[in-house]
């Protein structure tokens, strides 16, 4: 919602007279030659624009990006941005009329995400606390001259509303190249979306190199220098990338090497992707997978799955599964059940990835057991659609803090499989809110601060209904939408038709 603070935000408003000139043979002056600006077209929109007269700022010949001195950590942003519009980078050095400054000013109010653009004088200043809110200034920039033609008069003040604000890949159903990942990092980081969730083991393939354990990748993989170079690709524009290998369930490529681990029921009958948690070599072995990409990615974060254990969707799963129910009650006593293995089954491996943050999926978290998952983990809220699905409240009620991946508009799940359908961005831009964790309906308000913000995922159920290109075109507006709604859930200005068509020319 952008808000124009002084004057009329169209230009057509009565304080026009207000700057007239006292007398008919004053100079004209920019206040009565310029139209009151107006804010600039982005997407997401800024969040407040303070009007003003005059021409703006556009790519001109003598136009150029600047540094501040003390600023050179800006060094990288600034080339950036310079090659997006077309003008010369010159490093430190003074903003001259027709510059663009890029100033790192600690002492900025708002947190690390936000930034103010000054627009006056011909010159265009960026400023924040931190490179990340520089960064968001200069996509606001960009954004404003391809929309517009020229970043329009006046102040920009900005910050977003979450500060995790996602897209979620699945590279283990479907493979996708790295040009095509960093392809979506950079439409990412135009639309300030700052968190990268990478699904790289299932049932189907196990999809980045590995030393501990090759046997378990896939002929079609990463090499380890490919992540490495989407790592710092999403770096340089301050995204932060969520490794995810899913346990104890979706496992299948994995265990069809290591086929001594697999889950079996009280008939012998091999369970599909469930690793036997009641067998300490299981842990052992996802362990030294997990311990060996923990040096591979270094971000603040990592997804230990959690979700959709198998033994734990049947009717009785101490009758089918007597051994695992035998280990509950000699680890926990008479009352242990097979879901208290699973709990610290996720516990165990948050504790491995201790000094970041654990996230777990909410079928994860099961109540009333004699193990409770760890507070610090954070619930990745996707479904309720679980045997004995608990309603998004019981998790905000006991204090953790939750990230939105509600599957009724934010999945977009290949082949439309279980009743899937593909999301649109304007059921999304209309309907959606961080809020609304299940289904339709938001939580109560009461919990907004405990809703660190939300991820568009992409599933690849049947990997084959549609190529690269035709996901990268379905994902875009539905992924520009949930951009604009985490960035700022209130109800926005435009139409869903202008902002349709807004998403469509700043891409």
């Amino acid at each position: 919602m952008a808000l124009a603070l002084t004057g009329c935000s169209n230009g057509s408003g009565s304080d026009a007279s207000a700057d007239a000139p006292a007398s008919s043979t004053a100079a004209p002056s920019p206040a009565t030659t310029h139209p009151l600006s107006t804010a600039p077209a982005t997407v997401p929109a800024v969040r407040e624009h303070r009007a003003a007269r005059g021409p703006g700022w556009r790519p001109a010949p003598d136009a150029g990006v600047v540094v501040a001195r003390g600023s050179e950590a800006l060094a990288d942003e600034g080339k950036l941005v310079a090659g997006e519009l077309k003008v010369p980078y010159r490093g430190v050095a003074a903003a001259r009329t027709g510059d663009v400054e890029l100033v790192l000013d600690r002492d900025q109010d708002g947190g690390p995400e936000s930034y103010a653009v000054r627009t006056e004088g011909g010159r265009v200043r960026i400023s924040g606390p931190d490179e990340a809110g520089v960064f968001y200034g200069t996509r606001t920039l960009k954004q404003a001259v391809r929309s517009g033609g020229a970043m329009p008069e006046g102040t920009v003040q900005d910050a977003p509303d979450r500060p995790q604000r996602g897209f979620m890949l699945d590279i283990a159903r479907k493979e996708f190249s790295v040009a095509w990942i960093e392809d979506r990092l950079r439409e990412m980081a135009d639309l300030k979306l700052n968190h990268f969730g990478l699904h790289f083991s299932d049932d189907q393939a196990f999809r980045i190199e590995s030393t501990t354990h090759p046997e378990v990748v896939s002929p079609r993989h990463l090499t380890k220098d490919e992540v490495r170079r989407i790592l710092a690709l999403a770096a340089s524009l301050h995204i932060t990338v969520i490794p995810e290998i899913d346990s104890p369930g979706h496992l299948g490529a994995v265990l069809a090497h290591h086929p001594d681990l697999r889950l079996k029921d009280a008939s012998g009958r091999v369970v599909q992707g469930a690793i036997d948690i009641g067998n300490p070599a299981s842990g052992r072995l996802v362990d030294e997978l997990i311990g060996e990409y923990a040096d591979l990615f270094d971000g603040r974060y990592w997804n230990v799955g959690g979700d959709e254990y198998t033994a734990l969707t049947w009717k009785d799963p101490q009758a089918s599964f007597p051994a695992l129910a035998a280990k509950a009650r000699e680890e926990y006593g008479p009352e242990g059940r097979v879901q208290d293995l699973a709990t610290a089954w996720v516990n165990d491996r948050a504790e491995l990835v201790r000094g970041r943050v654990p996230k777990a999926w909410n079928d994860g978290f099961f109540p009333d057991g004699q193990v409770s998952v760890d507070k610090d983990v954070e619930v990745e809220y996707w479904t309720g659609k679980e045997i004995g699905a608990r309603a998004p409240e019981e998790y905000l009620a006991e204090g953790r803090k939750v990230v939105n991946l509600n599957d009724e508009y934010l999945y977009y799940v290949l082949g439309e499989p279980n009743e899937f359908v593909y999301p649109t961005g304007q059921r999304i831009y209309e309907e959606w809110t961080p809020l609304v964790l299940r289904g339709t309906k938001p939580v109560p308000e009461k919990y907004s601060d405990q809703i660190l913000g939300g991820r568009f995922a992409i599933w690849g159920d049947v990997a084959g209904a549609q190529t690269p290109d035709q996901i990268a075109r379905g994902i875009a507006l539905p992924l520009a939408a949930t951009a604009q709604k985490v960035w700022d859930p209130r109800r926005p200005d435009r139409s869903w038709a202008e902002f349709e068509a807004l998403a469509q020319q700043v891409s």
